[in-house]
């Protein structure tokens, strides 16, 4: 760190280093408890369960995408019925000129390309991506989460973040190391 910015300007959060699953799942279930809300969990694979330990219920993906594929379904649906009955009605073998059955592979269609490109451009918009670096990759050791080790890591901006108390909370875990991860200086 340089630049006149001391490393407490820069904290980012408390991150606590556990061997098993288990562990973590304890941890993140005492957190919830004692009223941690941001915080998140590194694994090296998905642990079933854990996403409703530390309170993560973020639809806005899912929200999206189903409301684009509604929206697609809608559109094709109007494109349909305008060019088939108002713009260039044909009469086909005597049907009717709105027989939404035969239209139904052009609404299905666009009902998954915008439900497609909404789930793409939505996850990229709200994960904040793309993003080459976290804060949290500073952690020490935090390259094993990707091998053999589970991190969870309380974030500053936390209403109930206190360095010194959260500290003392974290060391209280079990965990095998309990570390402050910083910033860069340009808050990554």
């Amino acid at each position: 760190m340089g630049h006149g910015h001391e490393p407490k300007d820069l904290l980012y959060g408390i991150s606590a280093e556990f061997d098993h699953a288990d562990d973590l799942m304890r941890a993140a279930n005492r957190a919830r408890e004692a009223g941690y809300k941001v915080m998140d969990a590194y694994t090296p694979f998905p642990i079933h369960g854990l996403d409703e330990a530390i309170g993560f219920r973020d639809s806005k993906v899912a929200y999206s995408i189903f409301f684009a594929g509604l929206a697609g379904f809608l559109g094709g649906l109007a494109l349909t019925y305008y060019t088939s009955v108002i713009d260039y009605p044909l009469n086909i073998g005597g049907r009717p000129k709105f027989s939404w059955p035969s239209f139904f592979p052009i609404m299905y269609e666009c009902t998954i390309l915008l439900a497609g490109i909404t789930a793409v451009f939505g996850c990229l918009a709200f994960n904040g991506l793309p993003r080459p670096n976290h804060p949290v990759f500073n952690a020490n050791n935090f390259e094993r989460a990707s091998q053999d080790r589970f991190f969870l890591c309380i974030e500053r901006k936390d209403e109930a973040f206190d360095k010194v108390e959260t500290k003392k909370f974290m060391d209280s875990l079990g965990a095998i190391k309990v570390d402050f991860v910083y910033a860069d200086e340009e808050g990554w």
